[in-house]
């Protein structure tokens, strides 16, 4: 599961800077031509499985257009953006590779996570203390759903299933 969600993050990176240099944006010629290399060496070391140089070459091209002051090249997204965004690639290969049970096993947990969190976010009178331990554990339950490992979900679910039952919410 986690070299799906390495790929995704690759395949992100390369469908955002592919769509910038088919782009018409009239910025410096030779600084896209020279981006648009860097990318097909890019895609050339993730082919041959080589993904440290692939993601060394992105990391390039982000560098060299900031410093080729290309006004409408892609910036690199903050880790919390860049991880939403793998996710929604991942899950399209993740459908693909895991048992139609699992998937849906997964599907249910991802709905108890979610109406669980929203119901013990509204509960008024709720201390910034908690608010924070639902997020951690939501994102703990998120990260264990990408992974699509059911048994650490349930388990930051039911640590969910606590404070809701410590705020007198029904779960």
């Amino acid at each position: 599961m986690y070299k799906i969600m390495l790929d995704a993050e690759l395949s992100k990176a390369f469908d955002v800077w592919s769509s910038y240099l088919n782009a018409r944006t009239g910025e410096d010629a030779r600084a896209r031509s020279q981006l648009s290399s860097t990318l097909q060496s890019a895609r050339e070391a993730a082919a041959e499985e080589d993904l440290v140089s692939a993601r060394n070459l992105v990391a390039k091209m982000y560098h060299d257009a900031g410093e080729a002051d290309l006004d409408w090249a892609p910036v690199q997204p903050g880790p919390c953006t860049a991880d939403g965004q793998a996710r929604d690639y991942a899950k399209d290969e993740l459908r693909q590779v895991l048992p139609v049970q699992l998937r849906e096993d997964l599907d249910g947990i991802a709905l108890f996570l979610r109406v669980t969190s929203r119901r013990i976010q509204s509960a008024p009178g709720l201390d910034a203390a908690t608010r924070q331990d639902i997020l951690y554990i939501s994102a703990r339950a998120g990260m264990a759903l990408d992974l699509a490992h059911p048994v650490a979900a349930r388990r930051e679910l039911e640590r969910l299933k606590e404070i809701a039952r410590r705020c007198n919410v029904a779960p």
